[in-house]
C-alpha cells in the first residue's frame, strides 16, 4: 500500500518495526546461548522478554489505530541479524566473540531507537497521544538496553577480550 497520509506512513513504519521485533525475538535466544559472559547471556535473555512485551505494545498500537497487526518484511533487521550470525561463524575466541556480539546487538538497538523515535514523532504529529505514549515507552526501553550493553562492554567484556587475545589495553 502506498502511504498517502502521515497516518498511512505511520502504519507502514509500524509494520516494518513489528516484523523487525519478531525477527529479534527469534534471534536473541541464539545469541544468549552463544554468549560466554554470564552477564551478557542474562542481558540477552532479559531482552527476549522485553521484546515480547514490545511486540504486545505494538499490537496495542495497531488496535488503537483500528488496523490489523501484520508485519512488513524488514530487510534492515534481517541484515543486522545476519551480521550477528556471521560473528558466530568466525571462530573467534569466546571473549572476543562476546565483544563482537555486543557490537551487533548495539547496531540492532540503534536501528530500533531510530525507528521508534521516528514513529513517536509521527504519532505526535498526527495527534495520536496514546499511540505516542506507547511508542515512547518502547523507545525508552531501547535506549536503556543500549546503555546497559555499552556499560557491559566498557566495564567488563572488552577488557576480557583484550586479555584473551594477548593484547595490552591502551
Amino acid at each position: 500500500m502506498a502511504a498517502k497520509t502521515m497516518q498511512d506512513l505511520l502504519i507502514e513504519e509500524l509494520r516494518d518495526i513489528y516484523h523487525a521485533e519478531k525477527q529479534i525475538a527469534k534471534a536473541l535466544p541464539k545469541l544468549a546461548k552463544a554468549a560466554r559472559s554470564d552477564q551478557l547471556r542474562q542481558a540477552f535473555e532479559m531482552h527476549v522478554e522485553q521484546t515480547k512485551g514490545q511486540i504486545e505494545r505494538l499490537e496495542q498500537v495497531f488496535d488503537e489505530l483500528d488496523t490489523r497487526s501484520r508485519g512488513k518484511h524488514c530487510d534492515a533487521m534481517e541484515g543486522l541479524i545476519n551480521e550477528a550470525r556471521e560473528i558466530l561463524e568466525m571462530g573467534l575466541a569466546p571473549e572476543v566473540q562476546d565483544a563482537a556480539l555486543i557490537a551487533a546487538a548495539q547496531k540492532v538497538e540503534h536501528y530500533e531507537i531510530a525507528s521508534y523515535g521516528t514513529l513517536h514523532a509521527y504519532a505526535t504529529a498526527c495527534g495520536l497521544d496514546k499511540v505516542a505514549k506507547l511508542l515512547e515507552e518502547t523507545l525508552n526501553e531501547e535506549k536503556d538496553t543500549d546503555q546497559k550493553l555499552n556499560q557491559l562492554a566498557i566495564g567488563d567484556v572488552n577488557k576480557k577480550a583484550i586479555q584473551a587475545s594477548g593484547q595490552k589495553a591502551a
